[in-house]
């Protein structure tokens, strides 16, 4: 469920994995981003908030 949020909330999924203060980062980035660029930066975003939910994962598992 967190990687479809991923797709179109990065910040708000990488919020839900527990990392507040990136998140904060990430979405004062993002804003602006996809305002300048018309979106062309946010497949940049959905890779980092789904390498950040992989991590999260792996650490719950113990791998």
């Amino acid at each position: 469920m967190n990687y479809v949020l991923a797709l179109f909330l990065p910040p708000l999924s990488i919020l839900l994995i527990g990392r507040v203060f990136l998140s904060i980062i990430v979405f004062l980035i993002w804003v602006p981003a996809i305002l300048i660029s018309g979106g062309l930066t946010h497949p940049m975003f959905i890779i980092l908030a789904w390498i950040l939910i992989y991590q999260a994962h792996a650490d719950r598992r113990g791998v």
